[in-house]
């Protein structure tokens, strides 16, 4: 055990963060995770908390807006991950201003887990949200401090048990919606991995202010490929609708938020193929699995296999 980072998690009990705590505390890290006092009395986050009590992990008591107490977290420990959610993303800076007083810090990762925000061909309001995500990189850059992005693509759990579809509960055993003509690449990572991934990053030194791409072969389908898949496994053909890039964009600009923000962000994947569209150059970047061939990652059919 000796020897492996103490990790602090911000944001730990969100959405990708409650697997990124419980990675770090399996591989063998002295895990800490940041919590405001009001977050144990709620309901639904205080049950995330108990568990983390149980798995062992130490809990510090503070908030993002309270410089003081963030400082005092962040010199107990050597690496920062950044979990916090969209309507947080830029108050980030606030944690780089506390890693900067602080000084002691090995590693920040901020909160990405997304498509790689350096190489994206989105539109609004997704354009706005990529660059928020890239003006942290660029500070975290100029202030110095070390560094690794982990752009994870797509989270499995909220893609794959509907197939994408809009509005959908369950995934489709009739007809299916396809955006643009379905033959750009995607990435579907299961939040287990993502977690285990960023985690085994911490400590490596090949990461170091460089991309953890989360790009596993295995996990990479056109959406066509995805429905064939899907067809394949519940031993029936779909309807297919195609909606034009065209038709999308005109549905972008009259749907309410965050509807909109949904589609947007859907274009950028799904018909710019933003997650697959360039080569990953050791210049700028890995991939997780080629770097940690050892994690049996989830596969996109063993995922779906879930759900016939």
């Amino acid at each position: 055990m000796a020897g492996k980072s103490k990790v602090l998690i911000i944001g730990g009990t969100g959405y990708i963060g409650k697997f990124i705590v419980e990675a770090s505390v399996k591989e063998g890290h002295p895990t800490f995770a940041l919590v405001r006092e009001s977050t144990v009395s709620d309901p639904v986050k205080g049950k995330v908390i108990e568990n983390f009590k149980n798995l062992g992990v130490q809990l510090l008591y503070g908030d993002l807006y309270d410089h003081e107490s963030l400082v005092k977290a962040i010199n107990q420990v050597d690496v920062v991950i950044s979990a916090v959610g969209n309507f947080q993303l830029a108050d980030q800076v606030k944690i780089i201003a506390a890693i900067k007083e602080a000084g002691n810090v090995k590693r920040f990762f901020p909160s990405e887990f997304g498509n790689d925000v350096d190489r994206v061909h989105a539109v609004e309001p997704a354009k706005s949200a990529f660059a928020l995500k890239a003006q942290i990189r660029r500070t975290i850059e100029a202030e110095g401090i070390p560094y690794t992005y982990v752009p994870c693509n797509c989270f499995a759990g909220y893609f794959l048990p509907t197939l994408a579809q809009p509005g959908a509960t369950a995934p489709p055993r009739d007809k299916v919606v396809v955006l643009g003509n379905g033959n750009a690449e995607a990435v579907f990572n299961n939040e287990v991995d993502i977690g285990t991934y960023t985690i085994k990053a911490v400590d490596d030194a090949r990461t170091l202010n460089k991309i953890l791409f989360i790009r596993p072969p295995k996990n990479t389908y056109s959406f066509n490929e995805l429905v064939a898949l899907w067809e394949k496994l519940i031993g029936k053909s779909l309807e297919k609708t195609y909606v034009s890039e065209e038709q999308l964009l005109k549905q972008i600009q009259e749907s309410p938020i965050p509807m909109n923000v949904v589609l947007a962000i859907s274009h950028s994947i799904f018909v710019k193929g933003d997650h697959t569209n360039f080569e990953i150059d050791p210049s700028f970047g890995y991939e997780a699995s080629e770097l940690y061939p050892d994690v049996k990652y989830t596969t996109v059919e063993e995922y779906l296999s879930r759900f016939v």
